[in-house]
């Protein structure tokens, strides 16, 4: 059973969220709002060894790549899609890599692995003018040989136009297309701008409003000789009247009661169905700086989801460039754990640390562990595995073992120093001199 959407439904798919983002505030801030905070400050990619990072930096800022330019673009597009397919150009000669990008509305098939579903081997696009379909590999790290049987292979070797890169979100492991973000919401944007609308008419009918002019012991000819004469006066203007006729101005009643909790059901309904809090689109609500905080807990660990992905993309990219110069350089393919292939993808603290709380409990940590030292409960490895930890939530990473070892060396060396000037009063105060 397939559990992919009809070709049909997924084109709509596409189109509708395309829609949203760019007309729907709300849906706006459902694909940008995650992309802000996971990308605003900027990624780097680090090569573990040092003599590989030149070909990263190379990959990453060149002319064609622009990756600090167009890694948002492919974040909010892998969102607003449900899916990614970036195909590769590698020079023979050194193996520099630069990317293409293919519109998942080209995307005709998906191909996957017949021993293993959940692995894609191959992406086969609409056919052209000419009635021609590229075939593109898709890349995954490593030896064909040690990563496929035999029946795999040859489907891949079919696969003649290329190497590609294929990602995914809001799929199941059977599936093999991806899903928008705007999926799910779209209709309930939709409906909720709807609703907004006919409040702006709502209200254009309370603005409006009529003369009613009462004319007192008037028969009916008269009344109707007096509508043939009268005018609706002009702003500023001067009327006079005797006592027999009366003016009033007749706003319409339409019986509509307050609609900013109708409102707020529908905006809340959208933003809880994407972990976003009500205060982050202006709906202040019952909330505190307190209770701000503990709402947005939720909403962070879904973002760190979503980056901890990216993290996997950026990551299989970096060794994939490794990879292309090892075989330029040496002319065979490295193995998929070679530890050369090693990459880091490092992306900024998606909010300001509140260092207060924390270099509170460093101070009670540290005091805590030195008692338990000085009364036998705890070994040192154990107290400054502690403190590391504290340490580490205020941005500054220890190493425990290391960090021991150092500390014992300052100690020991401190001792050494205070037993000279003990032994020897008023050297160093002579050498001074």
């Amino acid at each position: 059973m397939s559990r992919d959407l009809s070709p049909l439904s997924q084109d709509r798919m596409r189109e509708a969220a395309l829609y949203l983002w760019d007309a729907n505030l709300l849906a706006n801030r459902i694909i940008e709002l995650p992309l802000a905070y996971m990308l605003g400050e900027g990624v780097e990619l680090r090569a573990t060894d040092p003599q590989m990072q030149a070909a990263i930096t190379r990959f990453w800022n060149d002319p064609i790549n622009q990756m600090d330019v167009k890694l948002p673009k492919k974040v909010r597009e892998l969102a607003l899609f449900g899916e990614q397919c970036w195909p590769t150009f590698v020079n023979e000669m050194n193996g520099h890599v630069r990317l293409g990008y293919l519109d998942p509305a080209l995307i005709a098939t998906v191909v996957v692995d017949p021993d293993n579903a959940e692995q894609p081997i191959g992406v086969v696009t609409v056919k052209d003018r000419k009635g021609t379909a590229r075939r593109y590999r898709v890349i995954v790290n490593g030896p064909e040989a040690d990563l496929f049987t035999e029946r795999t292979r040859q489907i891949r070797e079919t696969f003649t136009d290329g190497e590609c890169f294929f990602f995914t979100v809001n799929d199941l492991s059977v599936s093999r297309r991806g899903r928008s973000d705007l999926r799910a919401p779209a209709d309930w944007v939709d409906a909720y701008d709807q609703f907004l609308f006919g409040e702006i008419e709502r209200y254009n009918f309370l603005r409006a409003f009529v003369w009613d002019v009462t004319i007192a012991g008037a028969d009916e000819a008269k009344v109707r000789q007096k509508a043939r004469e009268i005018k609706s006066p002009r702003a500023g203007s001067v009327r006079v009247h005797n006592e027999q006729e009366v003016w009033k101005a007749e706003s319409p009643d339409i019986k509509a009661g307050d609609t900013a909790e109708g409102a707020r059901l529908f905006r809340n309904h959208v933003l809880g169905g994407s972990t976003i809090p009500e205060h982050w689109f202006g709906g202040g609500g019952d909330v505190n700086r307190s209770t701000g905080e503990s709402m947005g807990e939720p909403t962070f660990k879904t973002f760190s989801l979503r980056q901890r992905y990216l993290k996997h993309v950026l990551e299989m990219m970096g060794r994939y460039v490794i990879r292309q110069k090892m075989k330029a350089e040496i002319d065979d393919e490295p193995a998929w754990d070679d530890a050369r292939l090693a990459v880091e993808a490092r992306f900024p603290e998606m909010t300001a640390r509140d260092t207060t709380r924390y270099a509170a409990a460093l101070a009670q940590v540290v005091t805590g562990v030195a008692i338990a030292i000085d009364k036998g409960l705890m070994t040192e490895a154990t107290a400054v595995a502690l403190v590391a930890t504290i340490a580490g939530q205020l941005g500054v990473e220890i190493d425990p073992k290391k960090e021991l070892e150092d500390a014992r060396k300052a100690a020991a060396d401190r001792r050494a120093r205070q037993a000279d000037e003990d032994a020897f009063p008023g050297v160093n105060d002579l050498g001074a001199a």
